[in-house]
């Protein structure tokens, strides 16, 4: 079942403008409309949050609008920088969200995220990311995904407060009570519905198509047919010139599965020459599949180092072919290295003395590919003496900077998220508990060492310059080790609350 993500940035002229202005745009509350010239007029071509509250709208004269608000900053609109900007956006979610991404002019992305959004974490997940990224870009955004770009289109613009999910198979139920101007139609259309009495979606989807053809032509029909899943649209897929790629149309289409894996590592080996040509590696590629119904299917493969290997790519590559609907044939394939950087031919040197370095990078490909390369994380040291902070995640390939943590004391192999507070019965001010009681259950004490005095650090907030946590490491009747600690040090209030968490659980 395809689903199709619609990206909506409806301030995007005038954030984008604000983002180019940097420290010399406006303040965010200062109403901004940028105008433009329709024939001899001077009208408002787009408007930001703080305007519309005011109450301008577009397609109103520039005139007016100033006579309605004072200090209203008025900016000449630039739409041809506005698409070339959207188009860079397009690219930079092609890298990073699935294989085919294009732009929807005046305002917006369209995303096919079909088999994608696993990795993401799933398609509530992956829509508030990508709103929440934009949020913090300074633009404002609203996405909605559903089986048809139609559908997805109208959701992202009257439905999304600011993310929309619409279930597989339910897009005629969420459409069917929306303006008909959700229909992606010509403003002409639309105005010709309302004289003629049409309000919604559903209202123009259960009349008789052949007057209303006769009266607007096919788009209307074409419009409403998409929208509800009984026409397929297509989506070109962004590309520039910059971008690797390869292709192979067929004379016949094809339809088997060997087949395509055959044609697949054939257009493998061609991508890998090119890449050679240019010192390159790939770290991303997508394999585009155009059907003869004039739809579009596409397989992802992403690794964790720069990689021109052949074999590796054709393995990563076939593992998906099952997830591709052939349908009635496929008449072109494209490969694309989307990602690609630097990478450098080394020389393997054998020694009969030193054991080579295991290479890791291909498990790490494929688990990546299969569950998302954003599961796949290993730990790296920091310099900080607080617990939860002496921990980062990385990914599994990023270079060693060589820190290590301080081995003067054992840490626990499992850090719990969050310290979880425990009851005790305890001697102060530098005695371990006799017993605590953790989940419910209570745990006598048998063994205990310490106290390691770990101090606040006292230059990130004054509310750790006299703070300190002593650790014990506690082992109880049943063999169990656990890291707990007290809040301050037994004696003065100020240095904590005095309460007793469990920090870690030793192997």
């Amino acid at each position: 079942m395809p689903r199709v993500v619609s990206l909506f940035l409806p301030s995007w002229p005038t954030d984008r403008l604000r983002r180019k202005l940097g420290d010399a745009a406006p303040p965010a509350e200062t109403p901004l409309v940028l105008v433009g010239r329709e024939q001899r007029r001077r009208v408002v071509l787009s408007v930001n949050a703080a305007a519309i509250a005011a109450g301008l709208r577009p397609r109103m004269a520039a005139t007016k609008a100033q006579a309605l608000v004072a200090g209203l900053v008025v900016m000449d609109a630039d739409p041809a920088a506005d698409q070339e900007a959207l188009e860079r956006l397009a690219l930079w979610a092609l890298q990073r969200y699935a294989p085919i991404v294009a732009a929807d002019p005046p305002d917006g992305l369209v995303i096919d995220t079909t088999g994608a959004d696993h990795l993401h974490g799933g398609e509530d997940l992956m829509l508030s990311g990508m709103v929440n990224r934009f949020f913090g870009s300074g633009i404002e955004a609203r996405a909605a995904v559903a089986d048809t770009w139609g559908a997805a289109h109208a959701g992202a613009r009257f439905l999304a407060h600011p993310t929309l999910v619409v279930a597989p198979g339910a897009q005629q139920e969420t459409i069917r009570n929306l303006p008909v101007a959700a229909l992606r139609l010509d403003p002409a259309i639309v105005h010709g519905l309302r004289v003629l009495g049409f309000n919604t979606i559903g209202e123009v989807a259960g009349v008789p198509r052949a007057p209303l053809a006769l009266r607007f032509g096919p788009e209307l029909g074409r419009r409403i047919d998409q929208a509800m899943g009984e026409v397929a649209e297509p989506i070109d897929p962004v590309r520039t010139p910059e971008l690797i790629e390869v292709r192979r149309s067929f004379g016949e289409p094809i339809a088997a599965a060997e087949t395509i894996a055959r044609y697949a590592a054939k257009l493998v080996g061609a991508l890998c020459l090119v890449l050679e040509e240019r010192g390159l590696g790939a770290r991303r590629v997508d394999l585009l599949f155009h059907r003869v119904d004039n739809t579009c299917q596409a397989i992802r493969a992403g690794t964790a180092t720069p990689v021109r290997d052949a074999k590796r790519l054709i393995r990563l590559i076939t593992d998906r072919i099952e997830t591709i609907d052939p349908g009635f044939g496929i008449e072109i394939m494209s490969l694309t290295a989307t990602h690609a950087e630097p990478l450098v031919a080394r020389q393997v040197v054998s020694s009969l003395v030193e054991e080579p370095e295991a290479d890791v990078s291909g498990l790490i490909d494929i688990l990546g590919n299969r569950i998302g390369a954003r599961r796949l994380y290993r730990f790296q040291p920091v310099a900080s003496d607080v617990p939860e902070r002496s921990i980062n995640r990385i990914a599994p390939m990023a270079p060693d900077e060589g820190l290590a943590w301080p081995g003067h004391w054992p840490r626990p192999v499992r850090l719990l998220l969050h310290p979880e507070a425990i009851e005790t019965m305890a001697l102060l001010p530098d005695h371990p508990p006799v017993s605590f009681t953790w989940r419910g259950v209570r745990r006598r004490v048998k063994r205990a060492d310490g106290p390691e005095r770990v101090f606040g650090e006292w230059w990130k907030r004054d509310a750790e310059l006299v703070a300190v946590r002593d650790y014990f490491q506690v082992e109880d009747d049943a063999g169990e080790r656990y890291w707990i600690y007290r809040a301050g040090d037994g004696e003065h209030s100020e240095t904590g609350s005095h309460q007793w968490f469990l920090h870690g659980i030793f192997g």
